[in-house]
């Protein structure tokens, strides 16, 4: 991988205050020049350079590691398997479920998870409505609505478990169609290093009792 992509993720990394060592940086680097490889043979991302994907997917996953405490994951809609492959890497004590229905996408993230030894993923080709399991935290990346995550997700959800909503902008009615039994507890906004054109954002929800205390 270049040196301009090296020094980015180094800066960004540093800009959101992680701290790795040589093996994660490794496999974080490993992991873009896989995708860059594919990318071009299989389109999994709108995003061709590679320097753009340090940014736009691993840094852009990494914003959100703050936030992640696990001690099981389930990333919905997880695409090429972001943010779930970086937040693995960062953490390996966190035990990921990267979940998609596409076919090619889900290849790469099994390629990937061999190519890279992450013992703490596991890769599902299947949609989501079909998928039985439960985990303390559900994230998503632009998957859906809000009301559409959290519908599709609610079995999946351990009690007094976590929904994490990665959004761009948000409209109100968005917002309005969150179910009654669920608030959000914190919407944080997210700083990406090297991007700047494109409003970040973090929901933290939960589901709450009649009385509106978490549950």
């Amino acid at each position: 991988m270049t040196p301009v992509c090296e020094r980015r993720l180094d800066e960004g990394l540093a800009a959101l205050n992680i701290e790795i060592d040589r093996r994660q940086r490794e496999r974080l680097l490993s992991l873009l020049a896989l995708l860059h490889k594919w990318n071009r043979a299989y389109n999994l991302t709108a995003v061709r350079s590679p320097e753009a994907m340090v940014s736009r997917h691993l840094l852009d996953s990494a914003s959100v590691a703050f936030a992640v405490s696990g001690p099981t994951l389930l990333d919905v809609g997880s695409g090429p398997g972001f943010p779930g492959l970086v937040l693995a890497i960062l953490d390996p004590g966190l035990q990921v479920t990267l979940l998609d229905s596409n076919g090619k996408k889900v290849r790469f993230q099994r390629q990937a998870v061999m190519e890279l030894g992450l013992d703490n993923v596991r890769c599902e080709q299947v949609r989501v409505e079909a998928f039985d399991a439960t985990f303390d935290q559900v994230i998503s990346r632009a998957f859906a609505s809000l009301g559409d995550f959290i519908g599709l997700t609610e079995p999946l959800l351990a009690e007094g478990g976590e929904w994490l909503a990665m959004k761009g902008g948000l409209e109100p009615r968005e917002l309005e169609s969150v179910p009654a039994h669920v608030a959000v507890h914190e919407r944080l906004a997210l700083s990406v290093p090297g991007v700047d054109d494109a409003e970040r954002q973090l929901l933290c929800l939960g589901r709450v009792d009649d009385a509106g205390h978490r549950r």
